[in-house]
């Protein structure tokens, strides 16, 4: 009765406040507590790790208007992570509902995922920074993967909740040591027994070996060779020890200006065409030594510019395109939007989220990577033209261009292991600045760029609209995304491969030290478990059919489309209108005048573009081939897993497309089943069923926002609006759709 009372009331007027008043006293409640702290979940220490402060009596709130309920129970602050320990927490831990990550808990914030720190303070909310003059009665975390913690310490003893804050504050905020991360003590604690996956195929590009073995892959090796010349990084710190540059260029010249205005090589096309990669040189001002390099740029060209053999378009992407400041502060706009307080936050935003999304500008950032990207390709695939990437360093939107325009024609990068060794090729030893684009040290807010979180969000847009074309799923981007927070694999903490060798070495007093042996993120079986693994890898990947040899390469398969039809958007004829863009600049202070004659005018680019663009949608999609997105205004979504995952009113309740995935899988599974019947006619003994995974068998219980929220784990409604909205239906209805959820909870 009390439930559809509180249903009953969202015709047009609020639900009245709670009238409930507690007469405990807060003596009591300590009372009570030294009888919860018994019953508490033990702090899981990983080897290395180290208790810093604690404080008892905190209450982790639900995040409910009007509402003070939660968990009592005791938080923590280690070297590694800030985790809360309630008295429940047995009875959420059910292997069949969880998609359990083994080093990180649900409760669980590691330093570096911290965002954002707030208390609260007689009801208001402010930010706190350095040292505390009064503490808050309320704690409020914001993370990196946007979850929200409230912690109330209305109960906790004085002493503690100082020792707590100013702890938490301090580990989370003060400016750190690179030998001072948690990556190093975790290392040395684990030196004996780090294991590897043996399942593991992605290749490291940290020997001369594996950039040979894609120059062959790639069929590269006929233009490009592999070098060693920085095998010491005698010619570079930013370098990696081994990478690949065109044939006709000498040593000597790789070894001129430490290795800045060479062309690196990327990835080759199957046509021979190659996209590259250039770092400007330093600025001179002495007009003497401007000579000097423009002499040295002249003839660098003349080795991979050879009319009519071979041509160059050059995208200088430091004036040309997206500046990092773009990407910051559009991501500080877009990242508001999911750090919900509560239900009100939730539903005051809701009526006007439409355009704090499009004034976020994130979206539209979004589709123009993906749209230089097409750019780019295009001239690769179908002017058979040479791309040639300038950045001042060559290590952001380099990075990011270079791998998107790999994962979109090269299908071996929409292979799982394909796809971790891309990473590790453009962005690890392309020396992508992690721990200053990640800000892990807390040094300075302004490098902080999600670079590579744009990356994976370009990514997803292709995942999103072509599944069957990749081996890996959404919830692996989710995963790889988070992954970037968690200190015990060196993957994402070091801005070069030359910081990591010179850093894994261990200062001991001993005669003799070991370098240490650093985890790679690649390793998910140090996360997850065989069964959650199952949840990153795509059941609907297409793998390339063997073909016979009479059979032609353009023979079409009805099941791969069949395949397509429920998860893939119908394709919409492009908008003429949309392809319109600012005239283009030539390049005037990097290359020399002589360079600015490879660039082909802004109308001829954009009719090229507009002509390969439509004819590639107008026909069917092979997904072992080249493979583009739509960039078309409402095709360019919002990663829901990612960013809706934390909010329960934004859950579809049982629908949404894991409800599709997991009819899709139930077809597979009977298929499997009756396909072994069928063998079972052929064979004596009886054959084993395939083992589905369950954790998609039964889709009812499931939400949308699966596998990071379920259904039976939701302890509290949606919260319905009460303007501005048409009722959703008549009380009744709405009574018995709640039942039915509880229901469904309860089986």
């Amino acid at each position: 009765m009390l439930g559809k009372g509180v249903v009953g009331g969202g015709g047009g007027t609020k639900a009245p406040k709670p009238s409930f008043v507690s007469y405990v006293r807060p003596e009591e409640i300590h009372t009570n507590e030294k009888e919860v702290t018994e019953k508490e979940v033990t702090l899981h220490l990983l080897p290395g790790e180290q208790l810093l402060c604690e404080a008892s009596t905190v209450l982790k709130y639900v995040q409910e208007d009007s509402c003070q309920r939660g968990i009592y129970g005791k938080l923590v602050c280690t070297d590694f992570k800030i985790a809360f320990l309630g008295d429940d927490e047995s009875a959420l831990d059910n292997d069949e509902t969880q998609f359990k990550n083994k080093v990180i808990g649900e409760n669980d914030i590691t330093l570096h995922c911290v965002d954002q720190i707030y208390g609260v303070f007689d009801e208001k909310k402010k930010p706190l920074f350095g040292q505390l003059k009064k503490y808050p009665e309320k704690l409020i975390i914001h993370c990196k993967d946007l979850r929200v913690f409230h912690f109330g310490l209305r109960y906790t003893k004085e002493e503690e909740v100082k020792r707590i804050v100013s702890g938490i504050i301090h580990h989370t905020q003060v400016p750190k040591l690179l030998k001072r991360l948690f990556l190093f003590s975790y290392a040395a604690a684990t030196q004996n027994n780090t294991a590897t996956d043996p399942k593991n195929h992605t290749v490291m590009f940290d020997t001369l070996k594996d950039w040979c073995w894609e120059l062959e892959r790639t069929k590269g090796n006929v233009k490009y060779k592999a070098v060693s010349v920085n095998e010491g990084y005698d010619v570079s710190e930013r370098l990696p020890a081994y990478f690949v540059v065109p044939t006709p260029l000498p040593e000597e010249d790789v070894r001129c200006f430490q290795g800045r205005g060479i062309p690196i090589w990327c990835w080759s096309c199957h046509n021979g065409c190659a996209i590259l990669k250039m770092s400007a040189l330093p600025k001179e001002p002495d007009d003497g030594l401007l000579q000097n390099q423009k002499s040295f740029l002249d003839g660098i060209y003349k080795t991979i510019h050879r009319p009519p053999y071979e041509t160059v378009k050059t995208e200088d992407l430091s004036s040309n395109f997206l500046s990092l400041q773009d990407i910051q502060t559009a991501y500080s706009k877009f990242k508001q939007l999911f750090l919900i307080d509560n239900s009100t936050e939730f539903w005051d935003t809701d009526i006007k989220w439409f355009s704090l999304l499009e004034s976020s500008s994130w979206l539209d950032i979004t589709r123009r990577c993906l749209k230089k990207a097409i750019e780019i390709t295009e001239c690769l695939e179908a002017q058979n033209m040479n791309v040639l990437l300038l950045e001042e360093n060559a290590s952001d939107l380099c990075c990011l261009l270079s791998s998107l325009v790999q994962v979109m024609m090269d299908p071996h990068c929409r292979t799982r292991a394909g796809f971790q060794s891309l990473v590790q090729k453009e962005w690890i030893m392309g020396g992508h600045c992690f721990l200053d684009r990640c800000n892990h040290l807390r040094q300075s807010d302004k490098e902080e760029v999600p670079v590579f979180q744009l990356f994976l969000d370009c990514v997803w847009q292709l995942v999103h609209q072509h599944p069957p074309a990749f081996d890996f799923t959404e919830t692996y981007l989710t995963v790889l995304s988070d992954s970037l927070y968690i200190p015990i694999f060196s993957t994402f903490f070091f801005n070069s491969p030359h910081q990591k060798e010179t850093n894994m070495g261990r200062e001991s007093q001993e005669t003799q030290s070991k370098p240490l042996n650093l985890l790679t993120v690649w390793d998910w079986s140090v996360q997850f478990e065989p069964k959650a693994q199952m949840l990153l890898k795509n059941p609907l990947y297409v793998e390339k059919p063997k073909l016979d040899k009479g059979q032609r390469k353009g023979t079409r398969f009805k099941h791969q489309r069949q395949l397509s039809l429920p998860l893939t958007q119908s394709k919409s004829s492009p908008k003429r209108g949309f392809f319109r863009e600012e005239t283009d600049h030539l390049i005037k202070n990097l290359l020399g005048k002589r360079i600015s004659k490879l660039i082909n005018s802004s109308d001829e680019l954009q009719d090229n573009f507009r002509e390969f663009y439509e004819s590639w949608h107008s026909k069917p999609t092979d997904y072992h081939s080249l493979l583009l997105p739509h960039i078309e205004g409402p095709e360019i979504k919002v990663w829901a897993q990612r960013y809706l995952r934390w909010i329960p009113e934004a859950q579809i309740l049982g629908g949404g497309r894991v409800a599709t995935m997991s009819k899709l899988l139930e077809m597979m599974e009977e298929v499997e089943h009756l396909q072994e019947k069928i063998d079972e006619r052929h064979h004596s003994q009886e054959a084993l069923p395939a083992e589905a995974p369950a954790l998609l068998r039964s889709s009812a219980r499931l939400s949308s926002l699966f596998p990071f929220a379920l259904l039976q784990r939701q302890s509290s409604k949606p919260v319905l609006p009460t303007s501005g909205w048409k009722a959703l239906g008549d009380e009744d209805d709405l009574a018995k759709r709640e039942d039915e959820f509880v229901d469904l909870g309860d089986v």
